[in-house]
């Protein structure tokens, strides 16, 4: 993570993001602001966390490590989002893998800092019950699409969520270009298994596969495929 030294876009984030209504005397306020480069982690499973992470830009994915040294994917998510509330109330070690999925900007905040003045703030101590249960929520969600639903179900599931996460990536263009094997991983199946399903997709003209590219040519098949579910 780069640090950004300019307090004019650690302004800019605070006032887009309105932390002043959480916060008061928000000046004084410890914020750093970070740039994270696409593919960079953000948080590893079982490292001590010192800061809570806020996403105000960008777009990282959370992930799960299983025993085999793989990785399951939990969800996507999009700013705003606080990274790092269960490791804050619980006092643990980081408990899944943050990856920065584009180009991101997180904005940090002390825990010792929190600790000493904002453990008694209601409106901050309600955002975090916020996104804590929404992590409960999508954790839940995430559980029964890995173990009940089909490969083709969260292979839609996954397309769906990864575009939706980007409102500037149109159905019908080109999307990101992992390699089948990572999102195979990710979704706790075999590389043979996934291009399996990816060729029968592209043969009924739900996708198109270009080298390493794959193009959504048919939205709502892929949305029935999905039963509406989304990785996020």
């Amino acid at each position: 993570m780069k640090l950004i030294e300019d307090p004019q876009i650690l302004e800019q984030y605070i006032r887009l993001h309105r932390f002043e209504q959480i916060f008061t005397n928000i000046e004084s306020i410890p914020f750093k602001i970070f740039e994270v480069a696409e593919g960079e982690s953000l948080m590893s499973e079982g490292e001590e966390l010192t800061s809570l992470y806020y996403l105000v830009a960008g777009r990282v994915k959370v992930t799960s490590s299983l025993h085999t040294g793989k990785f399951l994917l939990l969800r996507f998510n999009h700013p705003l989002t606080v990274l790092g509330d269960l490791e804050l109330i619980r006092q643990v070690p980081v408990q899944s893998q943050v990856t920065a999925v584009i180009d991101s900007i997180i904005m940090t905040l002390p825990f010792d800092y929190i600790k000493q003045y904002e453990m008694q703030n209601p409106l901050f101590l309600q955002q975090l019950l916020q996104h804590i249960s929404y992590k409960l929520q999508t954790n839940t969600v995430a559980t029964r699409v890995n173990l009940l639903e089909s490969v083709e179900s969260r292979f839609a599931s996954f397309l769906l969520s990864t575009v939706s996460s980007d409102p500037d990536n149109n159905f019908g263009q080109e999307l990101q270009t992992m390699r089948i094997a990572e999102i195979a991983d990710l979704l706790g199946t075999s590389h043979r298994h996934l291009n399996r399903v990816v060729k029968k997709l592209v043969e009924e003209g739900v996708i198109k596969r270009e080298k390493r590219h794959l193009i959504i040519l048919d939205e709502r098949r892929l949305s029935d495929l999905s039963q509406g579910i989304r990785f996020e």
